[in-house]
């Protein structure tokens, strides 16, 4: 891998998965205790948004896993700003759920390959197993932070099982919208996977700390 590679994976896992980190803080900012509404969905919504464009802008593993850990970083950033241990429903289970959706889309592209996923239904498919597949692993989550699924008020069943069709019917709509913002960005000459000028290198690490900053701020007021 030549050093221009990892340069330009490493600024779409900056930028991307800034961006995603703060909408998953964004999207979550009121949870401290177990969700009760359809905000898991939304999550798996918008975090299978993000990994499409990564994927459409620099298809690579290495980049997925990026965004992933980056995502997962601005969760525990969010626990120290909250004052929140990293064992606690609010940090651990979205992190598993994180990681869950990254793999989910990387078993759905691996297994749809390029044949299936240039066309716009095909993307569509592809969101909509992924989130199928994301949702009906969180469950495990248990097993994995001890903490679990948070459930419908009442009765022993998962939220984000009842809540499955949706987040299946919104995948299906944001990966596509995903590929479509990707290839864009691309088009429009904003290429993370080319070299780019040197006066241009500070824009990934602003990504990062503006984010961080946006998301202290939300915390503040």
């Amino acid at each position: 891998m030549s050093l221009r590679d990892r340069k330009s994976d490493l600024s779409a896992v900056l930028i991307l998965g800034s961006v995603w980190g703060l909408s998953e803080a964004g999207l979550g900012m009121y949870l401290r205790q177990c969700a009760s509404t359809v905000s898991g969905s939304l999550m798996t919504g918008a975090a299978l948004f993000f990994l499409a464009v990564a994927w459409a802008v620099a298809p690579r593993v290495r980049v997925i896993a990026g965004m992933v850990v980056l995502a997962s970083a601005f969760k525990l950033f969010d626990a120290l700003l909250l004052g929140l241990p990293i064992l606690h429903g609010a940090v651990a289970n979205p992190i598993f759920a994180i990681v869950m959706e990254g793999a989910a889309f990387l078993v759905l592209i691996a297994v749809l390959r390029a044949a299936l996923t240039a066309t716009s239904a095909g993307r569509g498919l592809a969101g909509g197993l992924s989130a199928l597949l994301a949702v009906n692993l969180f469950p495990l989550v248990r097993f994995a932070t001890g903490i679990p699924a948070c459930v419908v008020p009442g009765t022993a069943y998962p939220l984000a099982l009842y809540h499955l069709p949706l987040a299946v019917a919104l995948s299906a709509l944001t990966v596509p919208l995903g590929f479509l913002a990707g290839f864009r960005i691309a088009a429009r000459g904003f290429d993370l996977t080319a070299a780019r000028p040197a006066r241009l290198g500070w824009i990934s690490p602003a990504a990062l700390v503006l984010s961080l900053a946006a998301l202290t701020l939300l915390r503040l007021i």
